[in-house]
């Protein structure tokens, strides 16, 4: 731990002309007291780190002094291209990999250009989670992560339903980040037939790395023409819609045909106002919607308030009905 520390701040260092003992303290996330230990430990190890004391004062290395150590492990390579992700990162336990990783790119970069990471941070950031919407991190995250990493195969407990639950042994490909959702594409592994899946991380209830015995045993050899982004831009709408499984028919009134995308999933919202059963005099169009389940649709459909009816199915429509009347009860 304090090696990998040392070796940041000779990099930071090497990065900027000067830096102060709290600026120190604060990227290297310790005390300035353990600040100026590093410093005279690295001046003892013959690296040339001095320490100018008054207000313009702090540490610097020796002009010209040139480090061997921004070579980039393959791990900090690999995570050096998702920087932009630092939640994602953070999430799957690898932030020390990227932070190395920006700190040798960075040293590695003329004097004039390593202000370039600070300013695109400055102007660019994807913040992936929906608005109104907690992420929460999968528990079994790190370790599907660097499954994925390391092309292992994992057997792993899934829960399909309420009391459903299957044991896989699942080649893991790639991790997908949905809307603040994680999901992962994986290869069922033979016998069970070899398909290509997509899993929700929050759904998993055990994970276990398959063949540990053996610096080999284990692992996969990847499909080599396989194309996550391609792979999940193919699947992403096949696999929504393959969680709706119940319909609901329900009239909108033009106000909550508008509404309606935004309650419901949005591309079977639009496939059914642009096929609708039925327009009535006064413009409302009835129309039958795929959902995940009754409960699901019951709260989505309650969103749109007077601007939708249900008329099937007949328990969903009870549902709103009481819903209705414990409305009109509050408001009397």
């Amino acid at each position: 731990m304090r090696a990998a520390r040392l070796i940041r701040m000779v990099l930071l260092l090497q990065g900027r002309p000067v830096m102060t003992a709290a600026e120190l303290a604060r990227e290297l996330e310790v005390s300035e007291r353990t600040v100026a230990r590093d410093a005279q430990a690295l001046s003892e190890a013959g690296i040339p780190v001095y320490a100018d004391r008054g207000r313009a004062g702090g540490y610097r290395l020796v002009a010209g002094y040139r480090t061997s150590l921004t070579g980039l492990a393959r791990t900090e390579a690999e995570a050096l291209f998702l920087s932009g992700l630092p939640g994602a990162l953070r999430d799957m336990g690898l932030a020390d990999a990227a932070s190395a990783a920006r700190l040798k790119a960075s040293a590695a970069l003329l004097p004039s250009l390593r202000d370039a990471p600070h300013t695109a941070a400055q102007r660019f950031h994807l913040d992936a989670p929906a608005w109104f919407h907690e992420p929460r991190t999968p528990a079994l995250l790190p370790a599907i992560a660097e499954a994925v990493w390391e092309d292992r195969r994992i057997t792993a407990r899934y829960r399909r339903g309420r009391d459903d639950e299957v044991q896989r042994e699942l080649e893991p490909y790639g991790l997908v980040l949905k809307a603040g959702v994680w999901y992962l594409c994986a290869r069922v592994a033979a016998p069970d037939g070899g398909a290509f899946r997509v899993y929700r991380l929050d759904r998993f209830t055990a994970v276990e790395p398959a063949g540990t015995s053996g610096a080999d045993e284990g692992r996969f050899v990847r499909e080599e023409g396989f194309d996550l982004p391609a792979f999940w831009a193919e699947h992403a709408e096949e696999f929504a819609r393959s969680i709706l499984r119940t319909e609901v028919v329900v009239r909108v009134s033009p106000e909550g045909a508008r509404l309606l995308p935004g309650v419901v999933d949005p591309a079977s919202a639009r496939r059914a106002l642009g096929d609708p059963a039925g327009t009535d005099r006064e413009g409302r169009v009835t129309v039958t919607l795929p959902v995940e389940s009754e409960e699901v649709a019951h709260a989505q459909l309650r969103a749109l308030g007077p601007e939708a009816e249900v008329l099937a199915p007949a328990s969903l429509r009870r549902r709103m009905a009481a819903d209705a009347r414990r409305l009109a009860a509050l408001y009397a």
